[in-house]
């Protein structure tokens, strides 16, 4: 049975921090579902580029997946004003599926509070933050912290699918 992650859309999210990860998931034979605010609404990236949505937030539960990717850009800061979305990132975590985040991706982390005494790495600029919620930076490409997959920018991106991909026993 192929394994199912979704992966969360809004606007100004990093074009790589999605589409890598949707990609990667997507050649491996996992189910991606692009879950957004709204279904079919396309969500444009830092540069323009565009992320359809194929599901909305209040249409699906954390029962569904096996995880969630979380991609990083400004987007993470809308995401974590919806409680639906916080939600569903904190019930996949306690369910044990993968929370898989990059860049500013750990903010929803936070807000899902889900990294107090987790060792974690994202973007220099939100490391503060995280620390204020509980966790414990390290500077490193990917840190995997039991179902907690963190990486800092693109160029860790292999790093972290790999670490992602691992955890869902496909590598």
């Amino acid at each position: 049975m192929a394994k199912k992650i979704a992966v969360l859309a809004e606007n100004i999210y990093e074009d790589l921090e999605a589409w890598y990860p949707i990609l990667r998931l997507r050649e491996a034979g996992v189910e991606v579902t692009i879950v957004g605010p709204e279904k079919d609404v396309v969500y444009t990236s830092k540069h323009g580029y565009a992320l359809k949505s194929e599901a909305a937030i209040d249409d699906v539960s954390a029962g569904e997946f096996d995880g969630v990717v979380i991609p990083g850009g400004y987007a993470p800061d809308k995401m974590r004003r919806n409680p639906a979305m916080v939600r569903l990132v904190r019930e996949i975590c306690d369910n044990g599926g993968v929370v898989a985040s990059i860049c500013h991706g750990p903010w929803m982390m936070a807000e899902a509070d889900i990294m107090r005494g987790k060792r974690f790495t994202c973007v220099g600029a939100i490391k503060t933050d995280i620390i204020n919620a509980g966790g414990k930076f390290e500077d490193a490409e990917v840190v995997v912290d039991g179902n907690i997959i963190t990486s800092r920018t693109p160029p860790d991106l292999p790093a972290m699918m790999k670490a992602v991909l691992a955890f869902l026993g496909l590598s």
